[in-house]
């Protein structure tokens, strides 16, 4: 049976932003913040531009945008408000909540590709 540091281990909190973005710019602090709150999980910041091959056809339209799996499954994908408390409370919320049918189809082959070519390994 894996203990809860162990399985917080293999999940993945990711900001895909943009240096150019004024919002994500100004975000990065609560985010780095909400890594450092956490250091069970893994968190990885993202520039959509400087990984262009990774992100595919993807087209991220509002930043930030999060990525946040468990296991290699996709458990939130999508727009999140530049809040360190209500990404605090998403965060949480996700803690316990099984992979759901309801994240983007996107999300998966994102993850995989953004695993194999862009976020640290252990």
């Amino acid at each position: 049976m894996k203990s809860s540091a162990d399985a917080a281990s293999h999940w993945w909190v990711i900001c895909l932003c943009a240096e150019w973005c004024g919002v994500c710019r100004e975000w990065r602090e609560a985010f780095t913040q909400a890594a450092a709150a956490h250091p069970e999980l893994r968190f990885a910041w993202v520039d959509v531009e400087d990984e262009a091959d990774a992100m595919g056809d993807v087209d991220i339209e509002t930043f930030p945008t999060v990525l946040i799996a468990r296991e290699g499954e996709p458990l939130f994908y999508g727009p999140v408000l530049p809040s360190g408390s209500q990404f605090t409370r998403l965060i949480a919320s996700l803690q316990d909540t099984p992979a759901s049918a309801a994240v983007s189809v996107e999300a998966a082959p994102l993850l995989e590709r953004l695993a194999a070519s862009v976020l640290p390994k252990r």
